[in-house]
């Protein structure tokens, strides 16, 4: 990608770091003050979150299809402008009934907004181009967690709750927002023609549901959003688990994001020498290797601290992966909707995870959660080889 369009791609990049900042980081950011003024219950404020994040996914095909018939832009910008205004709603709340709307609303928003629609547009605008124009937006994405957490401590402190959300709905009004419409405009300028389809393969995306590749991607990938929702959502009782030191357990709870964003460094530095499929292996084995590491922490809780740099930075180029794996694979034709309904399980298995995680945990304790969750991965890799292996050898034939 010439340098130029990483340069394109810096304010859509921005913009992107602070709607995750707004939009995703802001709940868990904001819950024990939330918990703490309104007296509502933890689960049930948690559960909004929930079905938020169910209901993103649940669209997420329907926004692909919107970038597929070219409504990427005003998609984009009109979930951002109506994401600002629900979090001005959200600062007004009262009641749970009201959070609950609030948060379903941004769960609409965030199907538009999110990685899974910005790699969808920067792809099928893009095409060849895409996977290191993602690969520099998630750099600086990746630290949506580190702005939203201490900026919302501290505007809290500040100004209340109420206060610190009416100043994230400011910032996405007046900063993200406007930075998104440059960036988008400016990406326009690196459009690749669309891949020549047939009437038929163009039927949104249906087609694709017979090919066998599409559902090896997807359920491959599937599992590693279960296996992230169980591990991250329950980080600190596991490292409790191990009798890992508090301070130790802050520490490696704190460098999942770090973490992530060195792998997506590492992974821009060596992109021209590895193909997608290794890029897939590599996102897997890493993941892999973190989680023997953390099994093995039972015995040496040092090796839990280890566990964090492989696991993080290899599911720091997960989201790399997969829009660029399901290029290579499946082709650009209607790479909207295919990329929403690949997004689907993935979300909900996320969403699923820490659920699950509990119910193992309290039947057959955090071992069998860790064991579990290996052998996922495990499975997840060896279905996305059987989709490269499918795909070369109907090349051949």
């Amino acid at each position: 990608m010439p340098n130029k369009l990483a340069i394109a791609i810096i304010p859509l990049a921005i913009a992107e770091t602070l709607i995750w900042a707004a939009f995703y980081y802001s709940f868990p950011a904001f819950l024990p003050a939330w918990e703490a003024a309104t007296g509502w219950g933890r689960t049930e404020i948690s559960a909004a979150f929930t079905a938020a994040l169910i209901l993103t996914g649940l669209l997420a095909p329907q926004m692909g299809r919107l970038i597929d018939r070219g409504y990427a832009r005003q998609m984009f910008l009109g979930a951002t402008a109506t994401g600002a205004c629900l979090l001005v709603l959200l600062s007004q709340a009262t009641q749970l009934w009201q959070f609950w709307a609030i948060w379903l609303g941004l769960g609409i928003v965030n199907a538009a907004c999110l990685y899974e629609s910005c790699f969808a547009i920067i792809t099928v605008i893009t095409g060849s181009k895409a996977r290191r124009a993602i690969t520099v937006l998630t750099l600086w994405a990746g630290f949506a967690g580190t702005i939203s957490f201490p900026s919302a401590f501290a505007l809290t402190e500040a100004l209340g709750w109420r206060g610190a959300v009416l100043v994230f709905a400011a910032i996405i009004a007046c900063v993200a927002l406007p930075l998104a419409w440059l960036g988008l405009r400016w990406l326009e300028n690196w459009r690749e023609p669309p891949p020549e389809t047939s009437d038929a393969a163009a039927s949104d995306g249906r087609s694709t549901l017979r090919n066998p590749v599409f559902w090896m991607i997807g359920l491959g990938f599937t599992t590693i959003g279960i296996v992230h929702g169980m591990i991250i959502s329950h980080i600190r009782p596991i490292l409790d688990d191990r009798e890992v030191a508090t301070a130790m357990a802050v520490l490696i709870a704190s460098m999942f994001g770090p973490m992530q964003v060195v792998g997506r460094i590492a992974m821009l530095a060596i992109e021209r020498r590895l193909s997608p499929i290794g890029m897939a292996l590599a996102c897997f084995l890493g993941i892999a290797l973190g989680l023997a590491l953390l099994a093995l922490a039972r015995v040496e809780p040092v090796l839990a601290l280890i566990f964090v740099l492989p696991y993080g930075a290899a599911y720091g180029i997960a989201s790399i992966v997969r829009p660029v794996l399901t290029a290579d694979l499946l082709g650009r034709a209607n790479f909207g909707v295919i990329a929403g309904m690949l997004a689907l399980p993935y979300m909900l298995g996320f969403a699923v995870g820490p659920t699950l995680a509990a119910v193992l945990w309290g039947a057959a304790g955090y071992d069998t959660v860790i064991v579990l969750s290996l052998i996922l991965t495990l499975i997840g890799c060896g279905l996305i080889l059987l989709a490269r292996q499918h795909v070369a050898k109907h090349k051949t034939d």
